[in-house]
């Protein structure tokens, strides 16, 4: 690539100063070809961007709504709380605790799914590359997928669990 660049450069210098029809064109196959993949893997990027923003949103919805109906259900044992000295805060407290435990839970069964599709996976493409190692989770990548988890269930469960706080 080094001396195609060198040989591109030297055509480039070349031309300078000639007319059209003196001119020598150079056509490169290769970058071309390069260039469609690389837009290939954008548009496929993009698309499995938008899939998991999307299903990050129903999530979301999922998980308040869930907390909601727990928080309706459960009007007794709010009104429990409160009558023996429960603070609005200890309340919404009870409630967030919750969704972060449904976050922490639900991260690490998607790493553990994630890790076991990782395997054969792994094998097949392993078979058809010849090249190890291309579908890997870092554990740093699995902590930080967990913390997200754990966030986006919080942020989710915010609404419902103010509305809890706010029952008598």
């Amino acid at each position: 690539f080094d001396s195609k660049e060198a040989i591109k450069q030297y055509i480039k210098d070349y031309n300078v100063g000639l007319e059209d029809d003196e001119r020598i064109n150079v056509t490169d196959v290769v970058s071309s070809v390069v260039g469609i993949i690389e837009t290939f893997i954008d548009i496929i990027t993009y698309v499995l961007l938008a899939l998991t923003a999307i299903s990050l949103v129903v999530s979301s919805i999922m998980i308040a709504i869930i907390t909601y109906v727990s928080v309706m259900e459960r009007t007794k044992e709010i009104g429990i709380l409160r009558s023996i000295g429960a603070r609005k805060v200890d309340v919404m407290s009870v409630f967030n605790a919750e969704t972060v435990i449904i976050g922490l839970i639900s991260g690490i069964v998607g790493i553990i799914i994630t890790l076991l599709v990782q395997i054969p996976l792994e094998a097949v493409l392993q078979s058809y590359t010849g090249v190890a190692s291309l579908v890997a989770l870092s554990p740093l990548h699995a902590l930080l997928l967990i913390g997200i988890s754990i966030v986006v269930t919080l942020l989710s469960g915010m609404i419902p669990a103010y509305m809890a706080s706010k029952r008598d």
